[in-house]
């Protein structure tokens, strides 16, 4: 019988019978990394090769030959166009996108912009989200419909029958709710308003979560103006369709928007432009692609983040706020 390799040993080609040692000393990093290694080497400090099946045992063996170190995580040379100038907590880091341009096709990676992590990176609420887009549909919700009482049905003004003899259940008006086409009780009496209010720290973390959502599932896009070279439609198509946006796109500024890309979005169904002012939940939501602007982020990120302490022990709710940004 063939005897067995020692550990640290180079691996030799398996013979009917042999019980292969495939925990090799100079592949240790393998194993700690990654979980068919760790299995593999527990089945071979315990002495016994068939806690693992054949074919993870050949698919290793490959593995191990063509296995090498993964190279250190290069860190991009591209510069940073927008720093996030409000303070980030310590136990957080900043995350960043890229910035892109509208005056060239293959202007998609000019620089870089640091995102704050408390309104691009917080933790994903689709019940906050369920929340608020129902309360904006709800905010100018007006049901018109009405029915009419028995005081407002047409005729019933006289007695059916009388009171006594004829045997029947007495009734004073043939308009009652007890008869067909009489009037309807408890019925809507519209206009009826769905107005509501929610609070504001609700509204305000369905933005942030939003935000998040669409950065994390990179359809958020951030641009160094909305500057464009002409104010031709298929331009901008061509542009959104060439960076692939999706079907619909929402561009945000908090600025006036130019006239190029005012003229050009203005018989494009699929692009709409609105203020900063404007963004809401809902928009963000219906549109697949978010295109916001430098001067966008620094905005909302201000106005989002001042609301996290707007309600303090130190500084009770009172009007007007000094520090509104």
């Amino acid at each position: 019988m063939a005897a067995e390799p020692t550990r640290g040993s180079v691996p030799q080609p398996r013979t009917p019978g042999s019980r292969p040692i495939l925990l090799l000393q100079s592949h240790k990093l393998f194993f700690r990394r990654t979980r068919l290694g760790q299995r593999l080497s527990c089945a071979c400090v315990l002495g016994w090769p068939f806690l693992c099946s054949s074919g993870q045992r050949n698919a290793l063996g490959h593995r191990l030959i063509d296995y090498q170190e993964k190279p250190p995580l290069v860190i991009s040379s591209a510069p940073v166009l927008r720093g996030c100038h409000l303070a980030i907590p310590s136990h957080r880091t900043a995350v960043q996108a890229w910035v892109e341009s509208l005056r060239h096709y293959d202007d998609r990676h000019v620089g870089l912009a640091d995102l704050h992590p408390d309104v691009f990176a917080v933790m994903p609420r689709v019940d906050i989200l369920h929340t608020v887009a129902v309360w904006q549909r709800n905010y100018k919700r007006i049901s018109y419909a009405k029915v009419k009482t028995r005081a407002e049905v047409r005729g019933g003004g006289k007695k059916p029958w009388a009171q006594k003899g004829s045997g029947r259940a007495r009734h004073g008006s043939i308009r009652s709710p007890l008869w067909r086409g009489g009037g309807i009780i408890h019925g809507p009496r519209g206009p009826t308003s769905y107005y509501y209010m929610l609070p504001m720290k609700v509204r305000v973390l369905g933005l942030k979560v939003a935000l998040t959502a669409k950065l994390m599932q990179d359809n958020l896009h951030v641009v160094d103006g909305l500057d464009m070279p002409t104010f031709d439609p298929q331009y901008l198509a061509d542009l959104a369709q060439y960076r692939r946006w999706g079907q619909s796109v929402l561009i945000v500024d908090v600025n006036k928007m130019p006239e190029n890309i005012t003229k050009a979005a203005a018989s494009l169904k699929t692009i709409t432009l609105v203020p900063a002012l404007g963004l809401n939940v809902y928009s963000l939501l219906k549109y697949e692609t978010l295109v916001l602007t430098l001067d966008t982020l620094a905005f909302l990120e201000e106005k989002l983040l001042w609301h996290d302490s707007r309600y303090t022990a130190l500084y009770p709710f009172h009007l007007p706020y000094s520090d509104f940004p």
